[in-house]
């Protein structure tokens, strides 16, 4: 396992339609292992194959609670409903974070490490996590989705309501 480099804004892989992935093989377990660890050492919530320069449609997504972490390959969102308001911000863009909109619940199917095809579902943050990751699978950026930019400590101050 390692600790890869992340790819920041405006690299052009941010901003791409990412490949399905054909095969499931050790290369694909020791890439989504190499990615929890990137992602536990830049202490983020989940990481896209392309914010390490890799054209996958993978992601993987641990807010620390029950469920561990999701790992999803070639992700596919069956159904979402509701709404919610909050704070974002992306490894590929340090230091920068805007509130956003997105669904307050979100299904989805994708494929695990082995191939096997799993429904997932999600509320809250975690529901935010998953679909911030798709959208980079599909070279959509948080910032395309800010409806106001944050201060640092709008920020602090919103993490600990």
């Amino acid at each position: 396992m390692a600790v890869r480099k992340i790819v920041t804004y405006p690299a052009g892989i941010l901003e791409q339609e990412c490949q399905k992935v054909a095969v499931f093989d050790k290369k694909l377990a020791k890439l989504l292992d190499d990615m929890y660890d990137t992602m536990i050492e830049f202490d983020g919530v989940g990481l896209a194959a392309p914010q390490i320069g890799i054209d996958q449609q993978i992601a993987i997504v641990d807010i620390d609670d029950e469920n561990g972490t999701i790992e999803m390959i070639n992700p596919e969102i069956i159904e979402t409903s509701g709404e919610q308001t909050g704070p974002e911000g992306c490894l590929s863009f340090p230091g920068l974070y805007g509130e956003v909109s997105r669904p307050a619940h979100v299904k989805i199917r994708a494929k695990n490490r082995k191939g096997k095809t799993c429904l997932f579902e999600a509320d809250g943050f975690l529901a935010r996590a998953i679909l911030h990751e798709i959208d980079h699978l599909h070279g959509v950026l948080f910032t395309s989705k800010v409806t106001r930019y944050l201060e640092e400590t709008e920020l602090e101050e919103l993490n600990q309501e």
